[in-house]
């Protein structure tokens, strides 16, 4: 294979990045080029100072079969090279290369990477990627030191084909919880309640918007929304919106939103990604009921996956989902 590093991304284009993708060992709505270029432009919302691109392809006999979707940056002095992506908005990261090619892609790439770094630090890598193999095999071998621990939870609903089997699936408490909230909403005589996922023919400003104002309720939310994050967020969902993977959700009560969801709608899943709610509605719990019509619809257009993604809140596992882990690798050349 023949390797070469890119420090802009208008040196690759998008239909090659997306078509090599698709062929990967993970594909995942965060390593999307539009995705990863989107995160670049604002260095995650601001979460990095600084950084420049190191990003490592391969092609072979022409045809490109490797990305290895990495920046350089100084953290404390220590020059450090990281996923693009890293670490607190893109919940899946990985190499995008085919899992036959991926022993030698990924040595050959951190060999090139590591040129002039002192550290290599890889966050977010799926606990089920043939990543993880392949970095513990150079540890086993040559001058490299490679550490990895389990950094996040995340949990997924493997969904079934209806909606009657997944509530079955449930714990019995829960499961009448549901339904009780659901009747609830369902047979309000007093207020009216709705929910829907906006369309292209809706205005996606104001969406942007109300779910913005939505986030903002909750404190830790509204810390995280600072200025430089909400033109990250803002670009983030524009972009999902054009490629058509975008599912913003939110239930009405009375016309006033009470709860919000965004998800990306990518290949067999449904990636949830964040949520806000309104104070005040709490006796129609807005925000189970307006999670348990995401995953009836989910089950209804046929997806295999409701992925809750990092974080192990409570409810998450209330509602079905069984754990795994994102796992984090800091890998050295030993000296001497």
């Amino acid at each position: 294979m023949k390797y070469q590093i890119i420090t802009d991304f208008n040196e690759i284009t998008e239909e090659e990045w997306n078509q090599t993708l698709a062929q990967s060992q993970f594909d995942s709505v965060f390593l999307r080029y539009g995705f990863q270029q989107a995160w670049w432009e604002h260095l995650g919302g601001g979460e990095w100072e600084n950084g420049s691109l190191r990003i490592i392809t391969a092609k072979d006999d022409g045809d490109l079969v490797g990305i290895a979707p990495l920046f350089l940056t100084e953290v404390n002095g220590e020059r450090q090279i990281h996923f693009i992506g890293s670490l607190e908005i893109c919940d899946y990261l990985d190499f995008i290369v085919p899992a036959e090619k991926s022993q030698e892609f990924i040595s050959h790439a951190l060999e090139i990477a590591n040129e002039g770094a002192d550290k290599i630090i890889l966050y977010n890598i799926p606990d089920q990627s043939p990543t993880l193999k392949v970095l513990k095999e150079m540890a086993g071998v040559g001058n490299w030191s490679v550490e990895t621990e389990k950094a996040y939870h995340t949990p997924a609903i493997a969904l079934p084909e209806d909606w009657d089997t997944y509530l079955m699936g449930i714990d019995k408490k829960q499961r009448h919880e549901i339904r009780r909230k659901i009747r609830r909403v369902e047979g309000s005589e007093e207020d009216q309640v709705s929910w829907h996922i906006i369309g292209s023919d809706d205005d996606l400003d104001k969406a942007i918007i109300d779910f913005t104002s939505l986030m903002e309720n909750n404190t830790d939310k509204a810390n995280f929304l600072r200025d430089e994050m909400r033109l990250q967020m803002d670009s983030i969902m524009r972009w999902a919106a054009d490629e058509g993977i975008l599912q913003l959700a939110f239930l009405t009560i009375n016309g006033k939103n009470a709860a919000g969801y965004i998800s990306f709608d990518y290949d067999d899943r449904i990636w949830v990604y964040n949520s806000g709610f309104s104070p005040g509605y709490g006796y129609y719990s807005p925000g189970w009921v307006l999670l348990a019509y995401l995953i009836q619809h989910a089950i209804e257009s046929r997806k295999t996956y409701f992925d809750f993604m990092r974080g192990d809140e409570k409810y998450k596992y209330k509602f079905g989902a069984e754990d795994s882990f994102v796992m984090r690798a800091v890998i050295s050349q030993k000296k001497g």
